[in-house]
């Protein structure tokens, strides 16, 4: 497949910026599944000279025809449902929302928010004289 590297200022593990052009079916089904973790916008040109930009929210690579579904705001409201097979390239396009926000940095948050609420009950308990 190739992959269109754009250097932008988007963190290392980030994918915003590239531009992939599967040249099979597999690599169509990979660069999807890429589109669809992606906490942002992806831009789609398709076999019919259509681009379109919105948000992979389903897919379904099993069917007997593959598909994705893509929200495009800006055109419509409802959802748009493209077979694999009219996909050229996927770019991602749109701000990557979870850019920088690793699960480490998740752990970590609930690990402190979990301590500070012992705290808090520990305090309680022992205002209530139950410790």
């Amino acid at each position: 497949m190739t992959d269109l590297k754009h250097h932008t200022q988007a963190g290392a593990g980030s994918l915003e910026g590239r531009i992939f052009r599967p040249s099979s079916s597999a690599e169509t089904a990979e660069a999807v599944e890429l589109a669809f973790d992606y906490r942002g916008d992806v831009t789609l040109d398709l076999t019919s000279g259509e681009t379109l930009t919105g948000y992979v929210f389903n897919r379904d690579h099993a069917a007997a025809e593959p598909w994705i579904e893509v929200l495009i705001p800006a055109a419509d409201p409802d959802s748009r449902r493209i077979a694999y097979r009219e996909i050229l390239s996927i770019g991602f396009t749109g701000v990557d929302t979870a850019n920088g926000k690793s699960w480490e940095t998740w752990v970590s948050k609930k690990e402190s928010d979990r301590l500070a609420e012992a705290a808090r009950v520990e305090a309680d308990a022992r205002t209530r004289g139950h410790l």
